[in-house]
């Protein structure tokens, strides 16, 4: 789950949901003119406005969160006005045994030493198997580039695969780049999933590269990477508008329309529905936190890579929170790195080959995640073991029992909606025992 820009809150750049509609079959905008925006307010080329504001201040407490109703813990949030049942549960969670909210599943298709891409892609197909069985709500893919490690550098096709092995398990990107991406293609990407898959697809969107700036600039065929305020809200106007078929008439786009998608129920003969993908913002920041909120939209924070930020962006998302036609009240989940093993020694040693593998990536070094043996052989520099350190602190590992015990503790520090687990190690049958192993913790289901 890459985060979404640099660490810090902003002074943004916000969007007045009146004049956007991002949520779920809100056509607010279908094929009208904007009226002339006043000289406070630009119209952007996707024939949305947005105004500057400033950026509320990030609180640290909980009492943002009480205030706002948020921590619903139970996958139950009220509907309202304009929210479905339908569009409610897309979001919201169902919890499974005992676990203290929905338990959900982020997959970066790591690939160990002595393994291929293949195996790796062939596991993550018994992983979304194994997670649908157990009780996982949704299982979203990230978006990497140019990491030896981590083999989903294309959500789309890995979660086109996905969708031939699974049946009621929510799927979904954690998360698509944007400014990596033309809108179009991602609308015709993920519509395609929505075919395959429907109403059980996942876009979640983030505005970090996903990878170092050079790479991020052949993906983008340019230097000028775009990454400020002002773009990614431009490209997420843009996007929504093609999802929904809705650019207002005398817009460039506006007869340019993303298949499968609306446009071919509104066809002649056409009975194609018009559901489409459930949007969600991702960060490890301020901006995107805020922007899910001002949008009434659901967030997810990448805390397993920035835990620090995690209290202080769930509270301005839920300061920011507006109701909206998707969601009546905040909903967040929050990305967790998690190790569980039959014993604690087997722990151990899958998270020091992950230890050693993340010591690489931070001093230049990428490459296969190690084998447990030669991460037993290696003598960290005192560098080194600052950098893992720092970094053990983010990763719950052990046995089943205290990794779900420290997951109840962190559902109850930071009010999270939903905890998404991702699993650290070199070994594949290994990151399928933990998820195994925790859903046992929890009395989940085996069916």
């Amino acid at each position: 789950m890459p985060g979404g820009g640099p660490s810090g809150t902003p002074d943004g750049i916000t969007t007045d949901p009146a004049l956007f509609a991002c949520s779920r079959g809100v056509r607010a905008h279908r094929r009208r003119a904007l009226p002339a925006a006043p000289a406070s307010v630009r119209t952007t080329p996707s024939g949305d406005r947005f105004r500057t504001v400033a950026a509320p201040a990030a609180g640290h407490g909980t009492g943002a969160r009480e205030a706002t109703g948020a921590g619903h813990g139970n996958g139950t949030g009220g509907t309202a006005v304009g929210e479905t049942d339908a569009a409610r549960d897309e979001i919201r969670g169902q919890v499974a045994g005992t676990a203290p909210v929905p338990l959900s599943v982020l997959d970066l298709v790591a690939v160990g030493a002595g393994y291929t891409a293949s195996d790796s892609l062939a596991t993550s197909v018994r992983l979304a198997e194994l997670a649908e069985r157990r009780g996982y709500h949704r299982y979203w893919v990230a978006e990497h580039h140019s990491m030896p490690a981590v083999a989903s550098s294309s959500p789309a096709v890995i979660l086109a695969r996905l969708t031939a092995h699974t049946s009621r398990i929510r799927l979904g990107s954690g998360g698509v780049m944007l400014p990596n991406h033309a809108p179009l293609a991602v609308a015709e990407q993920f519509g395609t999933l929505e075919a395959l898959a429907p109403g059980r697809v996942d876009l979640g969107l983030g505005r970090a590269p996903g990878t170092d700036g050079a790479t991020a600039a052949a993906l983008r065929r340019t230097t000028q990477l775009r990454e400020g305020a002002d773009d990614f809200p431009e490209q997420l106007a843009e996007l929504t508008r093609f999802l929904d078929d809705d650019f207002p008439d005398g817009h460039p786009y506006t007869r340019i329309h993303a298949v499968p998608g609306p446009v071919q129920g509104s066809a002649p003969g056409g009975v194609q529905s018009a559901a489409r993908p459930s949007i969600w913002l991702l960060g490890s920041s301020g901006f995107s936190a805020r922007l899910a909120g001002v949008l009434g939209l659901p967030f997810a924070f990448a805390h397993h890579f920035a835990a620090g930020n995690t209290l202080p962006a769930l509270d301005l998302y839920h300061q920011s929170f507006r109701p909206s036609a998707v969601l009546d009240s905040p909903y967040a989940l929050i990305g967790v790195s998690t190790l569980a093993a039959d014993d604690e020694e087997t722990a151990a040693r899958e998270f020091r080959a992950a230890a050693l593998n993340m010591v690489h990536l931070r001093t230049g070094r990428p490459g296969l995640i190690p084998t447990p043996e030669t991460a037993a052989a290696y003598q960290f520099s005192p560098m080194e073991q600052e950098v893992v350190a720092s970094w053990q602190s983010n990763v719950l590992h052990g046995t089943a029992d205290l990794v779900r015990s420290e997951l109840d503790d962190l559902q109850k520090r930071t009010g999270a909606d939903e905890l998404m687990l991702s699993t650290v190690g070199h070994s594949l049958a290994t990151r399928l025992r933990s998820f195994d192993l925790i859903a046992d913790a929890y009395g989940m289901p085996d069916a």
